[in-house]
């Protein structure tokens, strides 16, 4: 395993301040930090974060993290209820953490 140190690539807000340094590895260390243990269902929705962001230059929110969801791998999958097991409080907010993507804007 890579040696990193999170609180150097971090923000204040456990944000990565660079998203271009993200990998498995620091993904893995920030799901840690919350708690979370990434399953493949995991990885999935980090990958459509990160498509997301892509796209649109933002993180997305949370109604429209699961539109995107929904979008891509249909409504058994995109909806609130399954996000939040995946990562709890906040989909939007944990999941671009983790993903290595900035605040979505309108998360507290």
């Amino acid at each position: 395993m890579a040696e990193f140190d999170l609180d150097q690539l971090c923000d204040s807000r456990g944000f990565l301040i660079d998203s271009q340094v993200w990998n498995a590895e620091i993904a893995q260390a920030l799901a840690a930090e919350e708690g979370i243990k990434l399953t493949p269902a995991h990885w999935e929705v980090l990958d459509l974060l990160r498509s997301f962001y892509l796209e649109f230059g933002e993180s997305p929110a949370n109604r429209a993290l699961v539109n995107w969801v929904k979008r891509h791998e249909g409504a058994d999958k995109g909806n609130s209820i399954y996000l939040m097991h995946l990562f709890p409080s906040s989909p939007a907010r944990i999941g671009s953490r983790i993903a290595g993507l900035p605040k979505p804007k309108n998360c507290l």
